[in-house]
Parts: C-alpha cells; structure tokens; sequence
C-alpha cells in the first residue's frame, strides 16, 4: 500500500493523476467549434463554384453562349461529386505511395460518424477537400470557352479528376506524398488548384484552336453585372478556401483571413491601374480579374505569410496576371477565351514561388528566403515545375484520346450558331 501510495505522488507530481486518462487524452478529440467552421468553409467553396464561377464565366461570355457556360460548372459540380466519392478522395488522401494513393477508400468505404481527420469528423474533410475537387476542372473550362462539345467535356473532366488532379493532391497533401516529403509550402491549393487548372486550361485551349472570328469578330462579354457579381462571390466564398484550410477555427486561420483581405485588394487595385495606365481607362472586367488574380496568388501563401507578404504578393500577381491574361496571350497567340491561364496559371506560378520568399516561421513553421531560407524557393520551384509538367503532357493525352472518342469541338455552324441552342436547345432572351 505504501508502495501503491509513493507511486501515485510521484506520478502526481510529475503532472500525472490518472493513467487512463493519460492514454485517452492521446487519441483525436472532436472539436465542435472547429468543425462548425469547417461546415462553414465547405458551403463557402462550394458557393465559390455555384454560383460564383459560373456567373464571373457567364458574364464574359457572349450571350449566345451564356447557358452552356453556366451549365459547365453546374454539371461538373454534381460529375465531380460522384467521382470524388468513388475514386477521387481514395486516390488523393488514403494510405499509397509517394505519387498516388491506394484504393482502402473506394466509396468512401468504412468512413464512419465517429471517424476524425485532426479534430474534425473526416465526413467534414472529405466533403471540403471534394469542393476543392470541384472547383479545379471548373476553372479549366474558363480557357476553352464557346468551343468545346459538352459531351466530350464531360468525359475529359471525369478523366483528368481521377488522372491528374487526385495524383497531384497527393504529391502535396497526401500521407507519403513526395512533394509533401520534399517541404513544399502550399497551404490551399497553388499547385494543387489553380497552376494545375491553369495549365490544363492553356494545353486545352491550344489543342483545340481558336474560336471561330476570333481576332476578327468581336467576342466582348455580354454582361459584366454577372462578372462581378461573380467575382465578389469567389472573393466572399474564397475565405473558406483559404482560412478553411487550417481545419480549425484558431489565430492561424485568422491570419490566412487577414492576408486572404490584403492580397486580394492589391491585386485588385494593381491590375486596375496598370490597365489604366496603358489602356486610358479602368475597366470593371479589369478590377475583377486583377481580384481573382490575388486570391489565387496568395492561396499557397495563405497559411505561411504575414500581412507585408500578402501586400507584396498582391501587387507582384496583379501586375503580371494583367500581362500574362494582355501581353503573353497576344504574343504567343493562343485563345485562352476568359484567361484561364493568364489568371490562374499565371497566378499559381507567381505565389507558389513568392510564398517561398515571404514564408515566415512564427506563422506556419518554415522560414522563407527573407529569414534567410533560400533553398524554399528552390522547394517551390520543384513544385511548380513538376505540376507544370504533369498536368501538360497528361491533359494533352486525355484530350487526344476523348477526341479520338467522341471529338472534342462543336461544328463551325453550331459555334456560329451558340452553343445555348445547340447543345441544349435553350436561349436567354
């Protein structure tokens, strides 16, 4: 007894009262309010797709084409859902090797109300990460607008999630990914997100030619009210992508917040005033882009940088998306028809390599090259350049074997025609 009672002050002053709690208080505890918030965040990035993207497509589109449009990012919400719930999240977040995950999650099997993923039910994280998953092939069809038939678009969409998207998502946030293992920063989708939909955009747009007229037509937007209604909603909704990312309602999602805010503005306000100074005039396009173009730009950074980070990320995105979506598109004469590339390949580009400069170790745990951390950057490079070059050479064989398949482009008569009569027989009067 004296022994037994010796044991239990000692224990007791070393901070340990009761063993079974001791083991009990190591596994995964659900946290209510972080899950609140990650039910928040997910029906933020879904609203991000719909309506968000679909009106800021709609809108810059002409008005012959304003319903396919639309319907290309309604359609691939509820395609993606199903393939995420199949084979996507398996393939992208269970146990695998360095470059694919395994299939133990096929149909979501054994995901169970009591099962977590950190504090959160993994119902919850399965469910964010699949509007993440819906949003990246959405943002392709912004490059190859007015063109592509919906069948075939269909098809490609489903192939590329399984082929390209779920495989990069593990390189990044997969257990075991090699990415991952190498200390890539990318809190909420850079590479993941939009340099993989950037990318495919570009690859998509080139394969498929440009728009009939284009150059010689006018193909201005029909109604920019949508677009920027639109962009205002991917701007409200993208706080749930970003702060949403650190599944928890703690100071670092506050933080992704605030830079979140700050890079969105500067970008914003510098793609206006360099469209202003070349072109004499600001444009309501010109803000709503150069906005995208700052959320997309800090989303990698978002978990890693202070608010000075943001502003210099949102200058630098702004300015160089404005050349990439003006300047480069002219210059290599491709027909990236809402400047999917030039917004979010552009911008995928620039902050996945600037957070590696503004990385700051008090935020998220990795120096960047202003404290002294230069190798990041060479981390980021290696990211970057290796989604560059498996998102290209993937998409471009999936997009010769769908059009081996069914074709890819709609006939000359039915883009002169609009694809809102006839792909689906439907017009906005």
């Amino acid at each position: 007894m004296k022994f037994f009672t010796l044991l239990v002050t000692l224990l007791g002053l070393l901070g340990v009262t009761d063993l079974s709690f001791a083991a009990e208080a190591a596994k995964p505890v659900l946290s209510e309010g972080n899950t609140a918030w990650m039910l928040t965040s997910t029906a933020l990035v879904l609203f991000m797709t719909i309506p968000g993207l679909a009106l800021f497509y709609g809108g810059m589109v002409r008005k012959k084409n304003v319903l396919a449009t639309a319907m290309q990012s309604f359609a691939i919400t509820a395609l993606i859902t199903l393939v995420w719930m199949v084979v996507g999240y398996s393939l992208a977040f269970a146990e695998g090797g360095a470059y694919v995950g395994g299939l133990s999650k096929l149909f979501l099997k054994d995901m169970t109300v009591d099962g977590l993923v950190g504090t959160i039910p993994e119902s919850v994280f399965m469910t964010f990460q699949m509007t993440f998953a819906i949003i990246t092939p959405a943002l392709i069809t912004g490059a190859f607008a007015d063109r592509m038939k919906f069948s075939a678009m269909l098809i490609f969409m489903t192939i590329w999630s399984i082929a390209v998207y779920s495989p990069i998502t593990h390189w990044v946030w997969g257990p075991g990914g090699w990415l991952a293992g190498k200390g890539i920063l990318d809190f909420a989708g850079g590479t993941v997100v939009h340099i993989n939909a950037g990318v495919a955009g570009l690859v998509t747009a080139i394969v498929l030619g440009k728009r009939t007229g284009y150059g010689k037509e006018s193909m201005a937007p029909h109604n920019l009210v949508l677009t920027i209604m639109g962009a205002a909603m991917l701007w409200v909704g993208w706080f749930g992508f970003n702060a949403g990312s650190e599944l928890a309602a703690d100071g670092r999602a506050g933080m992704a917040m605030v830079v979140t805010q700050v890079a969105t503005a500067a970008a914003a306000l510098a793609w206006m005033f360099a469209e202003w100074m070349g072109k004499g005039k600001p444009s309501v396009l010109g803000i709503a882009s150069g906005a995208v173009a700052g959320l997309v730009a800090i989303t990698p950074a978002s978990g890693f940088v202070g608010p000075m980070g943001a502003l210099a990320i949102g200058l630098v995105s702004g300015v160089l998306c404005f050349w990439g979506a003006t300047s480069l598109k002219r210059m290599l004469g491709y027909d990236d028809s809402l400047d999917a590339f030039g917004v979010h390949g552009v911008g995928g580009i620039v902050g996945a390599i600037l957070t590696g400069v503004f990385a700051v170790k008090s935020i998220g745990g990795t120096a960047g090259l202003l404290e002294g951390n230069a190798a990041q950057v060479g981390v980021q490079l290696v990211g970057v350049l290796a989604t560059i070059g498996y998102t290209a050479v993937a998409t471009f064989i999936i997009l010769k074997v769908v059009d081996m398949v069914v074709g890819l482009r709609v006939s000359e008569e039915q883009e002169r025609e609009g694809l809102d009569l006839s792909l689906h027989g439907e017009r906005v009067d």
